[in-house]
Formats: structure tokens, C-alpha cells, sequence
């Protein structure tokens, strides 16, 4: 039975870990600039990540692909500077980890170093492994990312469920264990069925952070731009609106331009 939740001074990968002994959900959102990330901090968030979902919700791409290191760099540091507690962990972008360990390893101290930011997240298994080893090797924290791989998507072809054959599920299930044996703090797994996702968060000791893979994980995360309807255009069956602030800052917006037409604003309130 879970107890109640007594936020610490500072969420730490350790924490993360006693979270999941103790039977504690973890909360996880992301953001990608300073007031954003502030917001989620002061309101009790425990991990956020720097998304290469950037690409889409910030510069507009379909995929994730375009975005560069340089550029997850900037947002990463935007996200440090408003943060006193959660734990921070920023993507690696495509392309800075795939096929060479050295230069994954260069790119993770760069986030780290120009960052400040507490650990990185790489998607893959078997397939990243030794760039993820040298990584966690010079003591940088790694999250690992299974099942639905957006930075792979061009492989896949589609956005669909992944890992409901037999074939797909038992990788993805050894997988998970080589990036704990390999000393990943922590586990993402997208968009798969949900009695695969609760073995797995069974199995391994690391905790597991679900989106889209059911409610019998360690803990889910959102996309901001998604949970709060900033996005109207994305509408899976794993995301949950809290709110529609497309609605809200459309109708904000069009009373400004209404007030400024008239005349009404500024009003002599509002002047000097």
C-alpha cells in the first residue's frame, strides 16, 4: 500500500528508486523554457523532461528528427534555471548517440555540463547499449526509452501500438533488462500494451514510467503542450486533457484585439 507522499528537498535518481520500493507513483511532465518549468516545479512535479518533443511542440516539425543538440542544449538550460526540485532529465536528439559510443559520450557532457541538468535519456536496447555503458560509465545518469521510439519512426512507419506480437514484446522485454544490468536509473515505455508494460515494471528494480502503456507502472509522463490543450491536433487514447488552454488564450487573445480595435485599451487606469 502506498503512503502518503512527502516531496523532498531535491528529487534525485535515488529518490526516484525509493519512490518505487516504497509504492509511490512518480509524476513526470515536460517543458522546454524557464517559466514553464518553473510553474511545474513550484507545483510539485517530480521529474521533468526536456523532450525532444521540442521538435514538434516548439519548432513546429512532424517528427523529432530535425531537432539538433545545440538546440536541446538551449531548452535544457532554459528548464535548469527554473527548477529547485524536480529532477531534470533531457533527450539526447537523434543522431547524437546512434552507432559511434564516443561521440554519445561526448554529446551527454555537453548536455551535462552546459545543461546543469541531472540526467539524459536515450531510446533503444540492444542496439544503443555500448554508447549507453560508456555514458552511465562517466557517471552520467541515463533513463532508457522502449517501445514506440519516435526517433525511429521512419523504421517503423506509423505511430501505431508497438510490441504486440510475441517477437516484438520478448526484445522489448530483454531490452529492459540489458539497460538495467547496464545501469539505467530509470525506464520510459511508449505506447504498448498495458499487461507487458506491468511485467516489466514487475521485473525490473529500476522504476518504469509509462505513456500509453497502462496504469500498473511506476509512474506516467505527459507531453505539457498535450495534457493542457495547448495541441488540438494529437488525440491518442492515453492522454488525458486537464485543460483547454487553446480556448482560453484563443478567447484572451481575441478580447485583446477587440479592446485595442475600440479604443478601450489602454483606458486611463492604464496609462501615466
Amino acid at each position: 500500500m502506498s503512503t502518503a507522499y512527502e516531496r523532498p528537498k531535491k528529487v534525485t535518481t535515488h529518490v526516484l528508486g525509493e519512490m518505487k520500493m516504497k509504492g509511490e507513483k512518480i509524476s513526470m511532465l515536460t517543458a522546454y523554457d524557464y517559466s514553464m518549468a518553473h510553474i511545474l516545479d513550484q507545483a510539485g512535479i517530480d521529474v521533468i523532461l526536456v523532450g525532444d518533443s521540442a521538435s514538434n511542440v516548439m519548432a513546429g516539425w512532424e517528427t523529432t528528427l530535425p531537432i539538433t543538440l545545440n538546440q536541446m542544449i538551449y531548452h535544457g538550460a532554459s528548464v535548469v534555471r527554473g527548477v529547485k526540485t524536480a529532477l531534470v532529465v533531457v533527450d539526447m536528439p537523434f543522431g547524437s548517440y546512434q552507432g559511434n559510443s564516443i561521440e554519445a559520450l561526448q554529446s551527454a557532457i555537453r548536455i551535462m555540463k552546459e545543461t546543469a541538468a541531472d540526467a539524459v535519456k536515450m531510446e533503444g536496447g540492444a542496439e544503443v547499449i555500448e554508447s549507453v555503458k560508456r555514458i552511465i560509465s562517466a557517471g552520467i545518469p541515463v533513463m532508457g526509452h522502449l517501445g514506440l521510439t519516435p526517433q525511429s519512426i521512419h523504421k517503423f512507419g506509423t505511430y501505431t501500438v508497438r510490441a504486440r506480437q510475441e517477437e516484438e514484446a520478448n526484445k522489448l522485454i530483454e531490452d529492459a533488462h540489458l539497460l538495467e544490468e547496464a545501469g539505467c536509473f530509470a525506464l520510459v515505455l511508449e505506447k504498448i500494451p498495458a499487461t507487458l508494460a506491468a511485467r516489466v515494471a514487475k521485473e525490473l528494480k529500476i522504476p518504469v514510467i509509462g505513456i500509453g502503456a497502462g496504469n500498473q507502472v511506476d509512474g506516467q509522463v505527459l507531453v505539457i503542450h498535450d495534457m493542457l490543450g495547448i495541441n488540438q491536433s494529437f488525440s491518442p487514447r492515453f492522454l488525458r486533457r486537464y485543460h483547454n488552454l487553446y480556448a482560453e488564450i484563443s478567447g484572451a487573445v481575441q478580447n485583446y484585439i477587440n479592446d485595442v480595435k475600440s479604443g478601450d485599451f489602454p483606458n486611463e487606469r492604464e496609462q501615466y
